[in-house]
């Protein structure tokens, strides 16, 4: 795969953490929110790489990203809650780490076309771009033991 539409990739999976957490905060639907970031955000929404090309966001990957998890969302909670420590509750984490967790889950289950190291790759460097304790560690950890789960 060249740069731009691997760019283009981590773009869209950034703006699908964007959408699934601006869903759990605002209570908006899928279609709404998928809508919204397609009329006011992808046209806007551009990251240089270290060339300086701009790269736009893959509208379909996004897409299929935000209604996946949406459509899946009870077995990837399953997922995820099985890798957290014994008492763990999903609700415990931020917002931001479970919208990270469930879109990273949903590409381990249902993308397998995709390598996991790339997976767990990107979702990692999202949490880096969002935190800088423990959370992509943590991300790390928890999207590895999903893998190891899901395509075992």
């Amino acid at each position: 795969m060249s740069g731009r539409p691997k760019q283009a990739r981590s773009v869209a999976r950034l703006a699908a953490v964007q959408a699934l957490y601006q869903m759990e905060v605002s209570g908006l639907g899928v279609e709404a929110v998928i809508r919204e970031f397609a009329d006011h955000r992808f046209d806007r929404q551009v990251e240089a790489d270290d060339s300086g090309i701009m790269a736009e966001a893959d509208e379909a990957f996004f897409g299929d990203l935000v209604r996946g998890v949406v459509a899946n969302q009870r077995a990837i909670d399953t997922s995820v809650v099985k890798r957290l420590a014994q008492g763990w509750r999903l609700e415990r984490l931020d917002a931001t780490v479970r919208a990270i967790l469930r879109a990273g889950t949903f590409e381990l289950s249902h993308r397998k076309e995709i390598p996991i190291e790339v997976t767990i790759d990107e979702y990692v460097e999202l949490a880096k771009s969002f935190f800088d304790g423990p959370e992509p560690g943590f991300v790390n950890g928890a999207l590895d033991g999903v893998a190891q789960d899901v395509r075992a």
